[in-house]
């Protein structure tokens, strides 16, 4: 196996990631964008995520392999100790543990920050077509999630309905009285804290 490093992302990473993102907006129905984004538009989608939540890159022997990141789940304040997640490996690095990894790190930072609940958006076939497998859907199985919504046909996508599941997991246990959510430029600007 290659030489894994995972470190928080940077707005110069912003092409590199885009070139994993790329493929997964224009031939697949993971995403449901329809066209990807500008270099700095996504630039744009870096600095205002990792202001509050990781923003993660798995490198190999000094390339990006892949990224996982945080955002809000809801904008509602009660909602702060949640999260939703999200992940885009190139596909040369499927199923070699670059993903796994990717997530114990995130999770780790979100539990540092006071996040105990995180959820993953699912897009996710009645059948595998040439658009969409079940692979999300196991992948985060597999880590540890389990389905606690779904929403038939919600999206259109290359001539299709699509659907889509929200899965959940648990990474930490909720104190009866949580202490306040901490953002990610804050708890990485203190060593001792991450």
């Amino acid at each position: 196996m290659k030489q894994l490093t995972i470190r928080p992302v940077s707005e110069a990473d912003a092409a590199a990631l885009l070139k994993i993102y790329s493929p997964y907006v224009e031939n697949t129905a993971v995403s449901f964008e329809y066209s990807t984004p500008s270099e700095t538009e996504f630039r744009e989608r870096i600095r205002k995520i990792s202001r509050d939540y990781p923003y993660l890159a798995a490198e190999a022997d000094g390339q990006i392999a892949g990224y996982a990141y945080a955002s809000p789940f809801k904008g509602r304040e009660a909602y702060r100790h949640c999260a939703e997640v999200s992940i885009y490996l190139d596909p040369r690095f499927h199923r070699i543990g670059f993903g796994k990894a990717l997530y114990r790190e995130l999770e780790r930072y979100l539990l540092a920050q006071n996040v105990f609940t995180v959820y993953a958006c699912i897009a996710v076939p009645d059948e595998t077509d040439e658009y969409l497998t079940d692979d999300s859907e196991r992948f985060h199985a597999k880590m540890g999630y389990r389905t606690v919504g779904r929403y038939d046909r919600c999206g259109y996508k290359f001539g299709r309905w699509h659907n889509m599941i929200w899965m959940e997991k648990e990474i930490g246990e909720k104190p009866e009285k949580p202490e306040d959510f901490i953002p990610f430029s804050r708890l990485t600007a203190d060593p001792d804290r991450s």
